[in-house]
């Protein structure tokens, strides 16, 4: 049965508590982040921490010898680790190992050589070995408008391409489920938990369920009235502007805003008008001069 834990630190599998304390503090000096800058030593060193904390624990040591590597699906610890992706090892270590216990992990401070607490793993499960948690969290920043109109989003997961469905209307700080694209242990396969981020846009901001545009307006519509076309995201439309409209003014347009997914109604779009003045290089100087000596201060 392959034991490829002890390959990590470098020692027999009939080693001493004490020869694998002194490998693993010969290999952690060797690769620790702040030592050694080669890429792939944080990884390496992180393996190194895990490695330790289960065969220097005596019980964490018997459940390990006893089914070896299939612990990790059959697969050595090495490419084990790597195939996690993202995710946080220790935290799957210790669902492997069962119940409570520190894995204290390597700290991003960087203070001495961290590793583990060493606090031990509860029993649980056969033979204190437990079904780890197969689900991944990770982040997802998604364009604007596909957060209020929905669609496709191109995803790359584990050497993996798919695209997952956004709902019309997600917000910053909901989270997706996509099926079976988490990490597989044993033919099982987990899920893959999208933490959602709509990326900003330069033309709207949301307010609730509402959205905010500016639209220019030239001085002349603003001034006696007329239409104009402006862009949304659902569709062009016609605005109809008043007479005297002034700076900043808003005009509302129903249910062009974001979808409410709770109560399925839409909200409203707000259009600002930001006046256009002409340059003056433009007007004639008959113009540019009767405004000059008639309008009012």
């Amino acid at each position: 049965m392959s034991k490829s834990l002890y390959d990590t630190l470098d020692v027999s599998q009939d080693a001493s508590a004490e020869e694998i304390k002194k490998a693993y503090r010969r290999l952690a000096r060797k690769y620790h982040p702040d030592i050694n800058k080669d890429a792939g030593a944080e990884e390496k060193f992180k393996e190194i921490n895990a490695a330790y904390e289960i065969l220097s624990d005596e019980e964490k040591r018997r459940q390990y010898d006893q089914y070896g590597d299939s612990m990790f699906g059959g697969q050595n610890f090495h490419d084990f680790a790597h195939s996690q992706g993202g995710a946080n090892l220790d935290d799957i270590l210790r669902s492997i190992f069962g119940g409570g216990g520190g894995f204290g992990g390597f700290s991003g401070a960087r203070g001495g050589f961290g590793g583990f607490s060493g606090a031990g793993f509860g029993g649980g499960g056969f033979g204190g070995f437990s079904q780890p948690d197969l689900d991944v969290s990770a982040k997802i920043i998604i364009p604007f408008n596909v957060s209020i109109l929905g669609g496709k989003h191109s995803l790359s997961y584990n050497n993996e391409n798919f695209d997952v469905k956004i709902p019309a209307g997600i917000k910053s700080g909901e989270k997706m489920r996509v099926k079976e694209k988490g990490k597989v242990f044993q033919g099982q396969k987990g899920d893959l938990i999208l933490n959602v981020e709509v990326a900003s846009s330069p033309e709207y901001t949301r307010e609730g369920d509402d959205l905010v545009k500016t639209i220019d307006i030239p001085l002349k519509t603003a001034l006696f009235g007329g239409k104009i076309t402006v862009d949304t995201l659902y569709k062009e439309i016609t605005l109809k502007v008043k007479e005297e409209t002034k700076n900043g003014q808003k005009f509302r347009v129903k249910e062009y805003g974001a979808l409410n997914r709770k109560t399925q109604q839409k909200g409203d779009l707000y259009l600002v008008a930001n006046i256009i003045l002409p340059p003056l290089v433009t007007l004639d100087s008959e113009l540019k001069g009767m405004m000059e000596t008639k309008l009012p201060n």
